[in-house]
């Protein structure tokens, strides 16, 4: 069910940093977005400088890198002198510790100050960073610090005593646990934070680095399997700077505020390095979701430009449109969303209760960065990713037997698929160069996502090719179906998925969950199936409706639509990836 697009008039005093889109595409190069970098004075490429120190040798010394809010109200700004020194003395610490360039660093914190100063104080050195979520418990810390073999791992008291501590002696690989102070007494055969960064000296000369030496290792969520790691390098920061640039329209004097949790790819892409790198000031909020909390955050910091996620946009709309009008938003200009498809609903919903549509864009962990997107100079067309960004070739192909690439006319779906050459394009998976070569064909990067482009070049997710629902013939996408349900008065969430059909081959079976104030029963299950039917028709809608109190969905927020299958199917859900050959 598409909606009519929303037309974004011109602002005169504020014009968007893309501000044609065909222009751009035209004119843009890969090879001028790098000269715009300072590059190391000694050669070569360093996220670290690129994003700190080169602002210290000018203007932005002293301005506010980091504005952070913590959980208990405390509160400290950062400026980029400082995070710079802190830095520089955590890169001489892993020195002192006799941790080599190339060294694997894992972190497992949530969105503190230390953290920056983990990361960019390991580039530093020209070690490889590992962020992990810290609500990870100990399983996928032990699949992820093991399969990378960190020698470092960088946590606070509270979370090594709960987490890391249970399993310490199955880290093999780690030779040294640097603990932050958070209130809760250090652990025995730790290292103390403070105390090891107070003793290092506050310089530190960055060797020159190779823009090809690995720098970020990235565990995908795991939503297709166990999870898998991509390599990133140094030359991904031309990609973090350029697309923060054009997609999230930064600009020198905006506040910006990433909600993504560090231990994912967009928490580091768009929350650690992207800001940094064009010398903006960032909001760091340490507390977990609150509806009140945000709309107080984004009132009081002044924020300009917000990049969400489509959970919580979910969650602010369950809180209802009277809490934002207590809170003043006027300086917000800009709101983006990522992580997974943006349903039309929620676009429309922040056009009109915050007065500005939410721009979704698409990108993985693959990736590195962000590929197709609504730009601020665009029309947002609801449900959309919007255009390949310039610089980035996409199309909708199909893949021969012998590897052979077609692609598809507007309007058809077939599998997205990016032509290969972005600086940060991941460089392999770690430990399995086999799974790295089936991701390409010939040129093209296969994302494993089914869309299709219409007409007017917008691209429109249809689903991951494992989710599609093969039924009398036609390929349906699940996220197709759950944007209509979800436009439905009463349904507040939905996921659709494929059950076997000895005739169809699959029927479609959607499980939602009602919102406050509607009751489930019978009278809805045929309101919502009738709605279903008219807004999809009857080939595509779905033929069964479970009410369901939650759907189960990834760290990240992604649905497990593997889980539900799983349910389905009387498999055991531990193991989804029994699903892997299931119809």
């Amino acid at each position: 069910m598409e909606l009519a697009p929303i037309h974004k008039p011109p602002t005169p005093d504020r014009p968007p940093n893309v501000r044609d889109y065909d222009e751009a595409r035209r004119q843009f190069r890969w090879s001028d977005a790098r000269a715009e970098l300072a590059g190391l004075p000694g050669g070569g490429l360093n996220i670290a400088y690129e994003a700190i120190d080169r602002h210290v040798e000018g203007p932005l010394a002293d301005k506010v890198a980091l504005r952070w809010r913590g959980k208990r109200g405390e509160r400290r700004e950062i400026t980029y002198r400082e995070l710079s020194s802190e830095t520089s003395r955590f890169a001489n610490v892993l020195r002192s510790l006799e941790i080599e360039p190339g060294a694997v660093v894992f972190t497992l914190c949530g969105r503190i100050p230390e953290l920056f100063v983990a990361v960019f104080g390991a580039l530093k050195l020209g070690c490889v960073v590992s962020p992990l979520f810290s609500a990870f418990g100990p399983d996928p810390i032990i699949t992820r610090v093991e399969a990378g073999q960190g020698r470092v791992l960088v946590t606070t008291s509270s979370l090594y005593q709960r987490k890391v501590a249970p399993i310490r002696d199955r880290l093999k690989s780690v030779a040294h646990v640097i603990v932050i102070d958070d209130g809760t007494p250090p652990a025995t055969g730790t290292l103390g934070w403070r105390s090891l960064l107070d003793a290092a000296p506050d310089r530190f000369a960055i060797a020159p680095t190779d823009p090809q030496a690995l720098a970020l290792l990235h565990f995908t969520s795991g939503t297709t399997g166990r999870p898998k790691a991509a390599m990133h390098a140094h030359e991904a920061v031309v990609a973090h700077r350029a697309t923060a640039r054009m997609v999230l329209d930064l600009h020198p004097d905006d506040i910006f505020w990433c909600t993504a949790d560090p231990g994912w790819v967009t928490g580091t892409s768009y929350g650690l390095i992207a800001p940094l790198t064009l010398g903006i000031t960032s909001i760091v909020d340490e507390a977990e979701f609150l509806a009140e909390r945000w709309y107080e955050v984004l009132a009081e910091e002044k924020v300009t430009v917000w990049y969400t996620a489509p959970t919580a946009i979910r969650m602010l709309m369950k809180a209802g449109p009277e809490l934002p009008r207590r809170f003043d938003l006027s300086a917000l200009r800009f709101a983006a969303s990522v992580g997974e498809p943006l349903d039309p609903e929620a676009v429309i919903w922040g056009q009109r209760v915050l007065g500005l549509p939410f721009h979704d864009n698409w990108w993985q962990t693959e990736t590195g960065g962000i590929m197709i997107a609504n730009l601020a100079c665009m029309d947002v067309r609801p449900g959309s990713m919007g255009k390949p960004l310039p610089g980035i070739e996409a199309g909708i192909v199909d893949v021969a037997a012998d590897g052979g690439v077609t692609e598809r006319l507007p309007g058809a779906v077939g599998q997205l698929a990016l032509r290969r050459g972005w600086p940060s394009m991941f460089r392999g998976y770690l430990h399995d160069e086999e799974r790295y070569r089936r991701c390409f064909a010939g040129d093209w990067y296969l994302t494993g996502d089914l869309a299709r482009r219409d007409a007017d070049g917008y691209f429109w997710f249809v689903g991951r090719a494992d989710d599609v629902i093969k039924s009398a013939g036609h390929l349906i996408g699940p996220f197709e179906i759950e944007s209509v349900l979800v436009a439905h008065p009463a349904i507040a969430q939905a996921a659709a998925i494929g059950i076997p059909h000895p005739v169809m081959g699959e029927l479609v079976k959607a499980f939602v969950v009602v919102r406050d104030g509607h009751q489930a029963g019978d009278a809805l299950r045929d309101s919502v199936l009738a709605f279903a039917r008219k807004h999809l028709g009857p080939a595509v809608a779905p033929r069964e409706i479970a009410f369901v109190a939650d759907l189960p969905r990834t760290r990240s927020g992604k649905i497990l639509r593997r889980l539900l299958r799983a349910r389905e199917l009387g498999l055991p859900e531990g193991d989804t990836s029994m699903l892997e050959g299931a119809p």
